[in-house]
């Protein structure tokens, strides 16, 4: 039988997808990517913010079409939209069959079966930790990397956030069973390990009473087969010295951090519920990038929360200016329903969201490509990742970005190479946000 898998969302859902396929593979299903060939679809789905949303919905009505006029017999909806709006999907799209939490994907075979016998069920069976999966994930990430989901959930409680409600409370995975697991991807083929989570810099201090993240990437580093250990969404109020120094010290963890800061008003951070402010931003960036000179920085920014002003804006703006983020991504706020900021005075107008967004990436696109005109001479280690078709020019990453969110490197060789290779090249242009090299 053919299966239609549809993941959406960040990587976070994306690793939760792939131990669903395994479960699925296990099972002996199949899978096909064409949607008139599937006689059951499943989508996992995300509602962080309206868009995210929109899409989920437009997919599952998508799928719900396909079901009544195609051949597929079977429309299950997983994730975070299922979790959140339950009711609202049972009552208001009834060709979906099952739902299943996210505290539940382990019961994705047994929730496909039933509907598969004509059952409509809705599995929620929360998991005070962890969903336990016994089979091996299906990788979708082409086998070269990976995402290590480190913890679930969220503590944090930022006023225009949903996430805790949906994910519950912190929740970290054992060390040993998450070096079981990166050792397992690494056997598997697996070069780059991308660790996530809601927060990754939180790791440990709910099982072992203390921050361990800098253990845990100590642990990881000792296995052989991995090249490259990436680290996202890393709070800025809890990177700590430790952390700092294994960065700095570990040759095989990339010079790089994500460090989503939201804003740098202390008027909006306030009220985003945020821990830091300005100056204590300031004074963490400037730490890190004095002990690891070389190190890549990535935030993520909201424009038009609510309350902001003109003047939080202009100061906003004035930051991104002096700090030059290397890498830096903005969302205009999405006012969601059942979070404190959703009924906080002084709502901003969605023009002005856009604008004021548009300003910032406009900013941060001349830094960005300042930048990427000073790498020229420099040489950098580069992991292939594809070739240009009937061109000898291959597409690769270097340890400065991040798969799907940052640029590229192009590189201009007559070498045969594969996917997961490792080359070194020399930088000698650019072009926007990607480099171009060649291999001497």
């Amino acid at each position: 039988m053919n299966l239609l898998f549809i993941s959406l969302g960040c990587d976070k859902n994306l690793v939760d997808s792939e131990e669903m396929l395994g479960i699925l593979n296990s099972r002996g299903y199949s899978f096909t990517d064409d949607e008139e060939e599937a006689d059951a679809v499943i989508v996992n789905t995300c509602c962080f913010i309206n868009d995210a949303k929109e899409e989920s919905i437009n997919t599952i009505c998508e799928m719900a079409r396909l079901k009544k006029n195609g051949r597929c017999k079977a429309l299950i909806v997983t994730g975070c939209l299922a979790q959140r709006y339950k009711d609202e999907i049972t009552n208001e799209i009834p060709e979906v069959d099952a739902l299943v939490g996210t505290d539940a994907y382990n019961e994705i075979g047994a929730a496909l079966d039933a509907a598969m016998n004509g059952d409509r069920t809705m599995r929620f069976e929360a998991d005070s930790r962890h969903p336990v999966t016994k089979s091996g994930r299906v990788l979708t990430t082409g086998g070269h990397f990976a995402y290590l989901k480190i913890a679930e959930g969220c503590d944090k409680y930022c006023t225009y956030c949903i996430i805790p409600s949906i994910r519950g409370a912190y929740r970290s995975r054992p060390m040993e069973e998450l070096v079981d697991e990166a050792r397992t991807l690494a056997e598997k083929g697996v070069k780059e390990l991308i660790l996530v989570a809601q927060e990754t810099t939180l790791y440990g201090t709910d099982i072992y009473g203390k921050k361990m993240l800098h253990e845990l990437l100590k642990k990881l580093c000792e296995i052989q087969d991995l090249v490259w250990i990436r680290l996202l969404y890393c709070y800025p109020e809890e990177i700590t010295g430790e952390l700092i120094q294994t960065i700095k010290t570990e040759e095989k963890i990339c010079k790089y951090i994500d460090m989503p800061i939201q804003h740098a008003s202390d008027n909006v951070l306030k009220r985003m519920g945020r821990r830091t402010n300005k100056q204590q931003l300031i004074d963490i960036i400037a730490s890190i990038r004095k002990e690891i000179p070389e190190i890549v920085l990535r935030t993520t920014l909201i424009s038009g929360f609510p309350g902001e002003t003109s003047e939080d804006h202009e100061e906003l703006l004035e930051f991104v200016d002096r700090m030059e983020f290397d890498r830096l991504g903005v969302f205009a706020y999405s006012q969601e329903e059942d979070t404190p900021a959703a009924t906080m005075p002084d709502q901003v107008d969605d023009e002005v969201k856009l604008q004021r967004r548009d300003e910032i990436m406009q900013l941060q696109q001349e830094i960005v490509f300042e930048n990427a005109e000073a790498m020229k001479g420099k040489k950098l280690l580069v992991m292939i990742e594809g070739k240009l078709t009937d061109e000898d020019v291959y597409v690769g990453r270097s340890y400065m970005d991040s798969p799907n969110v940052d640029g590229n490197v192009f590189v201009n060789t007559n070498w045969e190479l594969m996917t997961g290779d490792f080359v070194t090249v020399d930088i000698t242009g650019a072009s926007g946000y990607d480099l171009i090299g060649e291999i001497m």
